[in-house]
């Protein structure tokens, strides 16, 4: 059986999270830990970053993104991570880590779905501002994007369950995107950049690109829960997904979404292929080299 204990510590010393129940509860969708970076800020008063990651802490721990009943364990891990890289007058500038976790079924280990890293995030807060959320009102660029990546993480979670099954969230993420555009702060708008929040959500839910939304399904349901108890069928699956993203990568050879599932599945494809039932891998490893070749290093690792 293949081993993941490498990765998965790497995913749970960053994520920092804690043990939780097992019994039925009013509990969020998301079990998320923030943290705010301020290192390369030139500022001697730390209490305001410590302040924000305390109010961004609490508005993931109190919002309800739907209107269902979880049990505890089934709340979504996932972590923001805000680097920021200068502050003045109640203006933040700097990055933003986005990484969610999907549990595999009968096991421990738990497959990373989204680790993406936002360049445009600006935003104004002062501290001890409250932070609400209103999905038919902006309220602030700082509520928007933490919102805007609560319903990509559950859309990505949803659909790696069954075929289709984010689009109730991908659908509110957009609303987030649309009310956010009018402010015309970067990040939002299509001509801000080729890879942003407006070029993010737009790719996932165009049918353009399709073969992404698949393939997180077939890679999870029919690859990942397999593992414990059918490896060799499970891999099986998982080659059949990335063949499926090759469809995508003949079409649109630069696809967003390509970089966005490598992004979270380089390490663990070398994982999975590392150990257990061998399957042919010699066209999957030139595959993947054809359509992530920013992964080169780790294709590699794959022994044929």
């Amino acid at each position: 059986m293949i081993s993941f204990r490498p990765y998965f510590k790497t995913w749970i010393s960053s994520l920092l999270f804690g043990l939780f129940s097992a019994f039925y509860t009013n509990a969020q969708e998301l079990n998320c830990q923030v943290v705010v970076n301020a290192d390369l800020v030139d500022q001697t008063n730390r209490q305001i970053f410590e302040t924000l990651e305390r109010a961004l802490n609490e508005f993931l721990g109190t919002q309800f993104w739907t209107a269902k009943e979880l049990l505890s364990q089934e709340r979504i891990r996932c972590s923001f991570v805000i680097n920021l890289t200068d502050y003045n007058n109640n203006q933040f500038e700097g990055t933003l880590q986005v990484q969610s976790l999907r549990p595999v079924y009968n096991t421990d280990y738990e497959s990373p779905l989204l680790n993406y890293l936002d360049k445009d995030i600006v935003f104004s807060y002062q501290e001890f501002q409250p932070l609400f959320f209103n999905a038919a009102q902006y309220q602030s660029n700082l509520v928007s994007l933490i919102s805007f990546y609560a319903y990509i993480i559950l859309g990505l979670d949803a659909d790696s369950y069954a075929p289709n099954g984010g689009d109730a969230y991908f659908e509110e993420a957009q609303k987030v995107v649309n009310l956010a555009q009018q402010t015309k702060i970067k990040g939002w708008n299509q001509n801000d950049s080729s890879r942003n929040r407006f070029w993010l959500i737009d790719r996932i839910r165009s049918q353009t690109f399709q073969e992404y939304r698949q393939a997180i399904y077939s890679y999870h349901r029919e690859g990942m829960d397999l593992l414990s108890s059918e490896p060799e069928k499970a891999k099986t699956a998982i080659v059949a997904a990335i063949d499926n993203l090759e469809k995508l990568y003949i079409r649109r050879p630069n696809a967003f979404v390509l970089q966005l599932f490598f992004d979270a599945k380089s390490q663990e494809l070398v994982d999975v292929f590392s150990g257990g039932p061998k399957v042919d891998t010699s066209k999957t490893k030139k595959t993947l080299q054809t359509i992530a070749p920013f992964f080169a290093s780790q294709w590699k690792q794959i022994k044929n």
